[in-house]
């Protein structure tokens, strides 16, 4: 569903606030942030909010806001470019490339890739990898790209294999060795979730 301009302005500030301070906001605070006099306009905009579906809310009690999903956003998605031959020149929009369920998560992190072990899976140095923690590891399949610590020898990225109590750590390069320990010396820290490059970084 759509926001309206008030409800959108609202629900941008709260999306700020939460993700820099970790909670919710006072409605005082609400009201200051929107320069309202009254709390009216604010309940009435956080009912709007609920019901379509952006936030959770016990009405009454403003700390218990929570985000449940992002409003459309994103880089524009003008159609597909050929890295062979030519293709028709872009014009339209065909829709948005969001990638605020990325890097709106409050528990994802980053860790920036240093060699070349997982060039096989298009993965190179000074890439970001986008890291989902880990909470179960025994519901990480065979084959997962993770960010792995292993006991007494630090920590990598490779894909995991688990047979056993045996835990191979596979990278995709063949001049690297896999790395082969028990399951209770190796801790899985998070799960590949995506890559970010910066070209122009890379440049220089």
């Amino acid at each position: 569903m759509e926001l309206t301009k008030a409800q959108q302005e609202l629900y941008d500030w709260l999306v700020d606030y939460i993700r820099e301070h970790q909670h919710a906001p006072s409605i005082r605070q609400m009201m200051q942030a929107m320069n309202l006099k009254s709390p009216a306009p604010i309940q009435s905009r956080l009912e709007h909010l609920r019901s379509k579906g952006f936030i959770e809310w016990a009405e009454g009690k403003a700390r218990t806001i929570k985000i449940l999903k992002y409003a459309a956003s994103g880089v524009p998605i003008f159609g597909t470019i050929a890295a062979g031959g030519l293709v028709e020149p872009f014009t339209d929009v065909t829709e948005k490339l969001d990638l605020s369920p990325i890097f709106h998560q409050s528990d994802y992190f980053a860790l920036q890739v240093m060699g070349d072990s997982m060039i096989g899976d298009s993965i190179v140095e000074g890439d970001m990898a986008i890291m989902q923690p880990v909470k179960d590891s025994g519901e990480v399949k065979n084959g997962t790209i993770v960010a792995a610590r292993v006991e007494g020898q630090g920590t990598t990225l490779k894909r995991y294999h688990r047979q056993g109590e045996q835990i191979t750590l596979q990278a995709a390069n063949p001049k690297y060795k896999p790395i082969e320990a028990e399951a209770h010396l190796v801790q899985l820290q998070g799960v590949l979730i995506g890559v970010w490059r910066g070209y122009q970084s890379m440049k220089r």
